[in-house]
């Protein structure tokens, strides 16, 4: 009988089954299990939805794992069709990391499978499906499948009274069709932690505290506002990772996929609503009370007078030394594949959809800076799997001139940026995680139709 410790050990830590072998059962109970199984949800009172979700709840259960502390993760899938668990944000071997594009088994139906590794970095991290939806808006992210994933370091001193951890999601998907003619979805729901305002719980807190939220945007598609009435948002924290220099902002703007932890303040005691700050979407239902003890009676809002967020606010204030290799310049330009009346659009990098849209591979150690050339008109939240990459450029417009002087950011590390349409943006990052490396952008519908590349290793 072979040991777990000798199992981990054989695996580098990173072992997948699916289905699960006789000898991996017996080594010992898992420290988490997920179950991926059908649920009814409901969302409002008149909003009834039949979904998947993790453990029957959504979003599902919150993982707290120890930074560099191996841990094993039994899934047991009980639909009708393949699944992977994506853990977003990881530096993890690829047959885990949960994309099948880069390896990783997919678990039959009715089957199970051991994900085990190390996490790191520390931060707030999520995990989620990793399949295709297609043209049927209810599978893959536009499920319950997500959860939240919080990789602590070993030492953690609190400075907040309480935290609370935040899924803003999009539901009961359809296609409406653009002015060109193309569908994108649309939705009739959207909640905040699977419930919509007034339906849930709300957030009691109590005067003089200091709370730390943990935002998440698990929707499938659709960029979110978020505002608290009455408090402003101190951003400490841009997808899991700490920001050079933490600011006070009125609200936060999150595109799918995005984290942001922020600390607020509790110092206007009443009853005040957290949500979405574009009034149509709010009143879909994505939004929720935040109570003080011993206050009560209608919740508040105060409606912002305009839209406001940029990532440069967070960086370092001072550029960082430049590095003493210049990094390997790597263009990717994105584009739209019109299909024709009542269909969604395929997408391309460099010219073709996944899987044939490649680059160059990865040499271990060496710079790369990665070149988002938008061409087309929507925004997309871009996402690298298995690294993080340091933000250095935003928002240029593709009109100006190749040579036109561009701000230089420094020490803002996230693993999704939304580059905004018909602009270029640049990021960086360091190849050290070898191993299949999926890019994609992380709105489901523009992964479902090619906008994927798999970056290889030498």
């Amino acid at each position: 009988m072979i040991s777990r410790r000798d199992l981990l050990k054989l695996s580098s830590l990173a072992a997948l089954a699916a289905p699960l072998p006789a000898f991996v059962r017996d080594l010992g109970a898992p420290d988490y299990k997920i179950d991926i199984a059908p649920t009814t949800l409901d969302l409002a009172p008149r909003h009834r939805l039949n979904t998947t979700a993790y453990n029957g709840q959504v979003p599902g259960p919150l993982l707290r794992l120890k930074e560099n502390q191996p841990v094993t993760i039994e899934v047991a899938n009980h639909t009708d069709r393949p699944e992977v668990v994506h853990w977003h944000g990881l530096f993890i071997p690829p047959n885990v990391d949960g994309a099948m594009e880069e390896g990783t088994p997919p678990i039959p139906p009715n089957s199970t499978a051991l994900y085990a590794f190390t996490p790191r970095p520390s931060g707030f991290r999520w995990y989620h499906t990793h399949t295709m939806a297609m043209n049927d808006l209810t599978r893959a992210q536009y499920s319950g499948q997500h959860g939240f994933l919080m990789v602590e370091p070993r030492d953690d001193p609190a400075r907040y009274d309480q935290e609370f951890f935040l899924a803003l999601h999009d539901w009961a998907g359809y296609l409406l069709a653009s002015d060109d003619g193309a569908m994108n979805p649309s939705y009739a729901v959207a909640t905040i932690n699977g419930k919509a305002m007034g339906f849930g719980e709300p957030l009691r807190v109590k005067q003089g505290q200091r709370i730390l939220l943990h935002v998440l945007n698990s929707s499938p598609t659709e960029v979110h506002w978020i505002a608290l009435a009455g408090h402003s948002f101190r951003v400490v924290a841009l997808d899991g990772n700490p920001v050079p220099t933490p600011r006070p902002v009125p609200m936060l703007r999150l595109a799918p996929a995005e984290r942001v932890c922020a600390v607020v303040e509790m110092i206007n005691p009443g009853v005040w609503v957290l949500g979405e700050v574009r009034k149509h979407v709010q009143a879909l239902g994505m939004a929720i009370v935040v109570e003080y003890e011993n206050k009560s009676g209608p919740a508040r809002w105060e409606q912002p007078s305009e839209l406001i967020w940029n990532y440069e606010q967070f960086a370092a204030a001072q550029p960082a030394d430049s590095l003493s290799e210049s990094p390997i310049v790597v263009p990717l330009v994105l584009e739209s594949k019109f299909r024709g009346h009542g269909a969604m659009e395929a997408w391309t990098i460099n010219g073709n959809s996944y899987p044939n849209a490649s680059v160059a591979p990865l040499i271990q150690g060496r710079r790369y800076r990665l070149q988002f050339i938008n061409n087309s008109l929507d925004d997309h939240p871009l996402h690298l799997h298995r690294h993080s990459f340091e933000l250095r450029s935003l928002g240029t417009p593709l009109a100006a001139a190749p040579d036109a002087p561009r701000k230089d950011i420094r020490g803002i590390i996230k693993d999704v940026l939304l580059v905004d349409s018909q602009t270029r943006a640049e990021v960086e990052f360091t190849a050290d995680n070898p191993g299949a490396t999926l890019f994609h952008c992380h709105q489901q519908n523009h992964m479902d139709l090619g906008f994927m590349m798999l970056l290889h290793y030498a």
